[in-house]
């Protein structure tokens, strides 16, 4: 059952295949025929039995189908062997009229095709016109910005890319010239920046270069305007609202004037506006920041920009190893750096952002710092007071010129005190050798004046005041010598150099007055007064000139208050106000002539130590000659004449008279204490071995040489016997031995009446053995004569009791 139900499936899938295969286009018969290989086992045998016997069908159905219309048939033939005689006839009149019909075309066919090929051309063109129209918008606007290019107009060109880029190009991106210039503008643009910033880097050569133009411009009208405004301040004689100097559209602060080689010779009245434009092209600048702007980098731009400008400041602030020697490197310097900061000023006020108040301000505390160090060293090379002067002049039109820009400068007027520091020092070393040529000019001889001009022109020098010179007639001499009007006269000068620093400083009367008084003292205190100290200590300087040297410091001790005055009336500050530096020009005279006392004092004993070594005394003679020794004598003639100088003395009044005195009998007094003591060092010289009776009664007419000097009042002033005090040791030493009183002097030894109360053991005991020794020696046979052994045993008890005086003082001692 189960192998005849499959058979008729398998017969009634065959039964559909061949109805499709009858009825389908031959064209889809393949997936039918497919599904009879994908069936059972032998399928395909069964399939092709089934259309075989279909076949068999079909040919006996068409057979006899032919067999019932073959009698038509066989009419249908007879019927077309008529017609073909027909068809032949018409076949030749349809070739002949075909070959007309052809002949007739060939003309029309012609026509046909060149109005085809016309039309095809028109149609051609009008695209072509399409697309032209199309282009040539993109073609005219890359024409223009090469131009824009050719013509440096950087700006506009980018702007004309941005065009071209966002409007123009993406109409007509197909088209390979279109490419082309899409890929070309990148590399514009890389053109125009490199261009840009090539133009960049001219300009800041440029104003590397010229830098110091400018800041001589900015630093001229500055000083122009100030100059102006106290020419004007001192016409009207009213206190001006402050001072406008009008430079690239800036205004600064009225400062006080000072010459300097920035004021023009003719000046303008009215204000001259001057505009760093007219003397920089910023365009490059501003070209380059606009192109950065538009591409994207301004940061980078800015960036080097500030860059660029910290090298340049670092160069502009580096001086020149010989700046010091002359005003005009320092002048160069200032103008540069002020060249510099008036670039970046304008920069900072005309772009945005390119730079701004902090980086200006950075750079600036910088720069300060660099030029306050530089200032510092070059001018510790400065020895030209007219060149340190100078530098301070250019410090304060600098200062000034910044300050009228916005910039801080209290520093560098806190720079000017140690600049005036280096001012005064060099001035100092200058009026130092002013001094010393003075002194080395000097005569030390009283100033003669034959009549009353010749005097006029000296007091006009000097304030001299003497009642007794101005009582003398004609012709007479002054006291003073005439390095006294020199001195003060350059004193004088000096104060009027030192006014010159404190000129517009801004500083008031009472600090000028105080930085005065103080350079003065200094002038005073250290260099006249090395000066002065320098000439009393010279080794050719003597006894005359030092007698001089004192009446000239005497005399400038007075006219230090006619100093003070002249102070005064500079400064209008009364010396008796509050924390008024007095002047101490009457320590330094009175020092100096101290010195010069001292000098003199030293100079005399030099010349009693000159004259004692020339005494020949026979220390062993039996007889004096009766009359001083040469030497002696030499020395009180030259002792006499000398104190005849200090009659020349200033004595003009009670002061001076007490003074003049005072040094005159001191000097006296150390003379002849002086020559006491070399003459009894000369009886107790160690290389005197023995010392005669007779050699002491010589020695003693030499003392009484002296003590009569003493009492001729060789100075006058000294109570009576008072200068012969100062021979009284030596007088009681040599009594003692010459009255041989022995046995009074041991006797009263010690009391205050005692007669030979200055004679010391020691040196009484010095002195008789010196003679012990002599009388051994001169008397052979004095042990024979009954006197001398006496006198011989006397010595020798006197000795043994000075010798147990003199032990008892050192035990007591």
């Amino acid at each position: 059952m189960a192998e005849s139900s499959g058979s008729l499936e398998t017969v009634t899938e065959h039964e559909r295949i061949l109805q499709e295969i009858e009825n389908t286009d031959t064209a889809c018969l393949g997936p039918t025929l497919r599904s009879v290989y994908n069936d059972q086992p032998n399928a395909h045998q069964r399939f092709m039995e089934k259309l075989d016997t279909r076949i068999r069908n079909h040919d006996r159905e068409i057979e006899k189908m032919c067999n019932f219309h073959h009698q038509g048939f066989v009419e249908a033939i007879n019927e077309l062997l008529k017609v073909r005689a027909d068809a032949g006839k018409l076949k030749v009149q349809v070739t002949d009229t075909n070959r007309r019909l052809q002949d007739a075309g060939k003309e029309v066919i012609a026509k046909t095709e060149e109005s085809v090929r016309c039309r095809i051309q028109t149609r051609n063109i009008a695209t072509v016109i399409d697309k032209l129209q199309l282009c040539l918008p993109v073609l005219e606007m890359y024409s223009k910005l090469k131009e824009q290019i050719s013509g440096k107009r950087y700006y506009s060109a980018l702007k004309t890319m941005e065009q071209l880029e966002n409007i123009y190009l993406p109409k007509v991106s197909q088209y390979r010239f279109c490419q082309i210039m899409g890929e070309n503008l990148p590399k514009l643009r890389e053109e125009i920046k490199e261009i840009s910033m090539s133009g960049l880097k001219d300009f800041l050569e440029s104003i590397r270069k010229h830098s110091d133009k400018i800041g001589e411009t900015a630093m001229r009208q500055a000083q122009q305007q100030k100059t102006f405004q106290v020419a004007l301040h001192k016409k009207n004689n009213v206190n001006l609202k402050k001072s406008k100097i009008i430079f690239n559209g800036h205004i600064s602060g009225d400062k006080n004037g000072v010459k300097s080689k920035y004021v023009a010779g003719n000046e303008d009245t009215e204000e001259e506006v001057l505009n760093v434009q007219d003397l920089v092209d910023f365009s490059p600048v501003y070209r380059c920041l606009h192109i950065y702007s538009i591409l994207g980098d301004k940061e980078v731009f800015e960036n080097y920009y500030r860059k660029q400008r910290r090298k340049q400041a670092r160069l502009v602030l580096q001086p020149q190893s010989n700046m010091h020697e002359t005003v005009e490197g320092y002048r160069k310097y200032f103008s540069q750096i002020a060249g510099f900061f008036v670039v970046e000023d304008h920069i900072l006020h005309v772009t945005q952002g390119l730079v701004t108040g902090i980086y200006t301000a950075e750079l600036w505390n910088m720069a300060q710092s660099k030029i306050i160090a530089v200032l510092r060293t070059h001018s510790s090379y400065c020895t030209d007071p007219d060149l340190v002067l100078e530098l301070k002049n250019l410090i304060v039109v600098f200062a000034d010129t910044l300050q009228g820009f916005g910039f801080p400068v209290t520093r560098l007027f806190d720079l000017l005190f140690e600049v005036r520091d280096r001012y005064n020092e060099t001035l100092l070393k200058k009026w130092a050798g002013i001094f010393r040529n003075i002194f080395e000019a000097d005569n030390y001889s009283p100033i003669p004046v034959a009549n009353e001009v010749e005097y006029r022109n000296v007091i006009s020098k000097f304030p001299f005041q003497d009642t007794e010179t101005d009582k003398k007639p004609f012709p007479k001499k002054l006291p003073i010598s005439q390095s006294v009007p020199q001195i003060y006269s350059q004193v004088k000068e000096f104060i009027y150099a030192s006014l010159k620093f404190s000129e517009s400083l801004h500083r008031s009367s009472t600090e000028i007055d105080d930085m005065l008084r103080k350079s003065s003292n200094l002038l005073l205190t250290r260099t006249l007064s090395g000066s002065l100290q320098n000439v009393i200590k010279k080794p050719h300087i003597g006894l005359t000139e030092l007698v001089q040297i004192i009446i000239n410091t005497t005399h400038l001790e007075q006219a230090c208050k006619y100093l003070e005055e002249f102070i005064t009336n500079i400064t209008n500050i009364s010396p008796e106000t509050v924390h008024t530096t007095r002047l101490y020009g009457l320590s330094t005279f009175k020092d100096a002539r101290h010195s010069a006392e001292e000098e003199i004092y030293t100079k005399l004993n030099q010349k009693i130590d000159e004259f004692i070594p020339l005494a020949d005394y026979d220390w062993t003679m039996s007889e004096p000659d009766g009359r001083a020794s040469g030497y002696l004598m030499d020395l009180i003639n030259f002792l006499r004449s000398t104190f005849q100088v200090f009659t020349n003395l200033p004595n003009n009044s009670n002061d001076h008279a007490a003074m003049s005195g005072k040094v005159a009998q001191t000097a006296c007094m150390s003379t002849c204490k002086h020559l006491s003591t070399s003459l009894t060092q000369m009886l107790l010289d160690s290389d005197l071995k023995q010392i005669s009776m007779g050699a002491i009664q010589q020695f003693n007419l030499d003392v009484i040489q002296c003590e009569l000097f003493a009492s001729s009042d060789p100075v006058p002033g000294f109570q009576e016997d008072t200068l012969q005090l100062a021979f009284i040791d030596l007088r009681q030493l040599l009594d003692l031995f010459m009255v041989w009183d022995w046995s009074a002097y041991l006797a009263d030894y010690g009391q205050p009446t005692s007669k030979y109360l200055r004679v010391n053991p020691s040196t009484a005991l010095i002195l008789l053995e010196k003679m012990k020794d002599s009388s051994k020696k001169n008397n052979i046979f004095s042990q024979f004569r009954k006197n001398d052994r006496d006198k011989q045993k006397l010595m020798e008890t006197v000795v043994k009791q000075l010798r147990s005086l003199v032990n008892g003082m050192s035990q007591h001692s």
